[in-house]
């Protein structure tokens, strides 16, 4: 297998942190815009208004769990680790985080937020062991 396939579902994962900046960047100006805020509010996250306040930390996330997610994508790479199996986890887990983003930007409904998350965090864990075995040579 192509040790740099390991790097798609990387640039899948930027990709949706850039539409979260626009998502973000989007509600902020339309939040000045029609009043509901003034452009000073965004220096502190506390004055932020609700409408972009969620986008915001949505952002936030997008950079909590996913950095073991690219710290395991190197490491991969760089050890041959790369096959279908580690490359369908990282799939996974990055559609985990489109639909987490997803929920958090719509509705917010946090039991679904919830489980998007988890399915996440369980598959990147499995990867991770997956990773240490692999070291061993077990796998």
């Amino acid at each position: 297998m192509n040790q740099s396939a390991i790097f798609w579902p990387v640039l899948a994962h930027v990709l949706l942190i850039y539409i979260v900046y626009g998502v973000m960047s989007r509600r902020r100006y339309f939040a000045v815009k029609s009043g509901e805020a003034k452009a000073g509010q965004y220096k502190v996250r506390s004055t932020e208004p609700a409408s972009s306040i969620t986008v915001a930390n949505n952002l936030i996330n997008q950079f909590e769990l996913p950095v073991l997610f690219y710290v395991l994508c190197l490491a991969l790479h760089q050890t041959n680790g790369v096959n279908y199996l580690t490359l369908a986890l990282m799939w996974v887990f990055v559609a985990s985080r489109y639909v987490h983003a997803w929920i958090h930007l719509t509705s917010n409904r946090l039991m679904l937020r919830r489980r998007a998350f988890f399915v996440g965090a369980v598959v990147l864990a499995l990867a991770w062991i997956w990773f240490a075995l692999h070291l061993l040579g077990a796998v």
